[in-house]
């Protein structure tokens, strides 16, 4: 199991204005499936841009344990060369997977797919979270659950299926990760397997798929949900992949940069994704100044260079049917709508239970600490918006990287400073966040 860090608390203080141009780490979700799906291919992937942050290195090792030949050739540059769909060797021992979830459950279900036996770990945050909902269709497709902790929880031994059955599973709530564990499953088993989905959920496990060469099939279903089919025992071939900004470590400096009066910055290579793109909607919605241009894209996945203005905001409600496509953003957003004039109701929040933390939780304790009025109704969140924050508290960060991130940009603005008690955890996705801050002008110390 992974150990933590010491404690690294770290103050933010109102900053003048924040200027200059930036470029955020990579996509955390392309990262960990390129990985993935290059482990899975025959021939060599050659994958750049890759997010070199904990949570990506971990699943790097995870697959290299599984078998696959994985190296890392230049800054974000890396290679792998595969070992075919089903083709994993049963690792040496337990898969280590940090505070990775998403690593972890997609990797489980490559695995599912796989005649092995695997154990998957991580820190104690990850041992915490539910792993039920991932593993259950996963038996019903034939892997077998060997042992795991209480709840369905790791550490968890997973036995693959040594003749994968093809099912159609309709996911009990909209989650790319659970889509991903059974689509990665499929590709082992003959015929069809199908995932139904209430409400559309991130599609890039769909697009790399199609881009590795496998054939899947995406339908409509119902007013905002999509059916998911893909054809099983592909031959999977190695793929070039350049892995674009990731939208969700993009979200920290764009909102410090809309706070912060006068500040002109810009953000490069980010990706557009539309199932990704719900925070800037909203943000837009709200009054923000963001700007998109250079629009361009690779592996089915769009870009763009965004330029963010220091904006006066106003409350707005965020409709339920968007937290799929901004499910990571939410944190942040709260720091806009603090900041905004009004209030800010987002609504159907659900899922920031399960995260790394009750992220419900801890950011209406992170807004409170800071004199922001923040109420939790049920599954909303609603924020009072004053115009500006008093700021001055201490906000506990729950080993949770989006917390630190969200509690620093709001210590940017904000009438006192802001103080995070761990930024340890910061380098699972954003390893340059706090010196990349610093050059735009962020005022931490």
């Amino acid at each position: 199991m992974t150990d933590s860090n010491q404690p690294t608390p770290l103050q933010a203080r109102k900053s003048g204005a924040l200027h200059g141009t930036a470029r955020v780490p990579g996509d955390k979700s392309i990262s960990h499936r390129a990985l993935i799906l290059g482990a899975l291919a025959v021939g060599e992937t050659r994958i750049s841009g890759l997010l070199e942050g904990e949570d990506v290195l971990n699943t790097a090792k995870a697959m290299r344990a599984l078998g696959a030949k994985v190296e890392r050739t230049g800054d974000c540059e890396w290679r792998v060369h595969g070992v075919g769909v089903a083709g994993f060797a049963t690792p040496e021992g337990p898969l280590d997977f940090g505070n990775s979830g998403t690593g972890c459950r997609l990797a489980m279900g490559a695995v599912a797919g796989s005649p092995i036996v695997a154990t998957f770990d991580g820190d104690a945050s990850l041992r915490s979270r539910p792993m039920r909902r991932i593993v259950d269709p996963l038996e019903l497709m034939g892997a077998k659950v060997m042992s795991s902790h209480e709840g369905g929880r790791l550490p968890l031994t997973l036995q693959g299926a040594r003749d994968p059955l093809p099912i159609l599973y309709r996911t009990p709530v909209p989650s790319a990760q659970i889509k991903s564990a059974v689509l990665l499953a499929g590709l082992s088993a003959p015929g069809v397997t199908t995932v139904i989905e209430a409400e559309a959920s991130r599609d890039h496990t769909e697009l790399m798929l199609q881009h590795f060469g496998a054939t899947i099939v995406t339908e409509a279903e119902g007013a905002h949900g999509r059916k998911i089919s893909l054809t099983g025992q592909p031959e999977l071939r190695g793929a070039p992949v350049v892995v674009p900004a990731d939208p969700s470590s993009a979200a920290f400096p764009m909102v410090a940069a809309l706070v912060v009066p006068g500040s002109d910055i810009e953000l490069t290579d980010v990706m557009t994704n539309p199932l990704r793109t719900g925070l800037i909607t909203t943000l837009r919605e709200m009054g923000a100044s963001i700007e998109e241009h250079d629009v361009r894209g690779d592996a089915g996945e769009p870009m763009a260079r965004f330029r963010v203005r220091g904006s006066k905001l106003k409350g707005v409600e965020v409709p339920p049917e968007r937290a799929p496509s901004m499910i990571d953003e939410y944190l942040v957003l709260a720091v806009a709508a603090a900041f905004a004039e009004g209030t800010t109701v987002m609504r159907g929040l659900h899922e920031l239970r399960v995260k790394e933390s009750d992220r419900l939780e801890a950011t209406a304790a992170m807004l409170r600490v800071n004199g922001v009025a923040v109420e939790i109704a049920g599954d909303d969140l609603i924020v009072e918006g004053k115009g500006h924050v008093p700021g001055g508290g201490v906000v506990a960060t729950h080993m949770d990287h989006r917390i630190a991130m969200s509690a620093l940009a709001m210590g940017l603005a904000s009438d006192k400073p802001v103080t995070v008690d761990d930024t340890a955890f910061i380098a699972t996705s954003f390893p340059d966040f706090v010196p990349m801050m610093r050059r735009l002008g962020a005022e931490f110390g």
